[in-house]
């Protein structure tokens, strides 16, 4: 995998993988969205509200997800140094934290009419919410100095502690006694909801992969072009 650690020789594969990425996101946003909505099956007990869950339940799984990939390149950065696996950790930040912030919104959306309020301090919110807070700090640290690259190890370090919450998001269910459903999806049991809503909402969890992929590539663009600008600065600074 070290080959791959450089940005030109990555990008060329990125660049192969990016309008089959958008491609997907497309197709599958547009079947997830229409079957989600138009044709899966209303709650016995929720109804309509359930269809809430197409787009909270994708967007808490990415929330999870991303900041896991965050912290796999930020070990990668420390550990061997490679300049790629920093790009890939702060072209992810943003995309991660919106993400976060979809959860969290629609969640609210979806918790006042099944527990008749907005907000709770429950033990699974409360820890989404510290992992939204990570996902700011991340990036608030990055840009904290002038030289991007003095940013990249303490944000480096910021992500690897914040793995600790990553077991207690998905387990404070279990933990302790909460007003969120303990898991539906992934448990020692398998699946507990029925087939007509587990397919789409696997699709939207696809579409919205797939929309990370497409959005990341676009930023590492954008990374690995700034970089080179620095570096031109900056040679240009010692020239003179």
């Amino acid at each position: 995998m070290h080959r791959f650690a450089n940005p030109t020789r990555f990008m060329k594969i990125a660049n192969a993988v990016l309008p089959f990425a958008a491609g997907l996101t497309v197709v599958l946003l547009g079947v997830g969205l229409y079957t989600a909505l138009l044709t899966s099956p209303p709650d016995y007990q929720q109804g309509e509200t359930v269809r809430i869950m197409y787009v909270h339940v994708p967007a808490a799984y990415m929330a999870v997800m991303v900041y896991a990939s965050m912290a796999v390149a930020s070990a990668a950065l420390l550990i061997w140094k490679h300049p790629l696996a920093d790009m890939i950790a702060k072209a992810s930040a943003p995309v991660g934290a919106a993400f976060t912030f979809v959860c969290l919104v629609t969640g609210s959306l979806w918790g006042k009419p099944m527990w008749g309020t907005w907000w709770v301090w429950d033990a699974r919110l409360t820890s989404v919410l510290v992992l939204f807070f990570l996902y700011l700090g991340y990036i608030a640290l990055r840009g904290a100095f002038d030289d991007p690259n003095r940013g990249a190890k303490p944000a480096a370090i910021l992500a690897l502690v914040g793995v600790v919450n990553l077991p207690i998001i998905k387990w404070s269910v279990d933990w302790w006694n909460t007003l969120h459903q303990p898991a539906s999806i992934l448990r020692a049991g398998g699946p507990t909801i029925d087939a007509g809503m587990l397919t789409p909402l696997f699709v939207m969890m696809g579409g919205f992969t797939c929309f990370y992929v497409t959005v990341l590539i676009l930023n590492l663009r954008a990374e690995i072009a700034a970089a080179k600008l620095w570096n031109l600065r900056l040679a240009g600074a010692a020239g003179d």
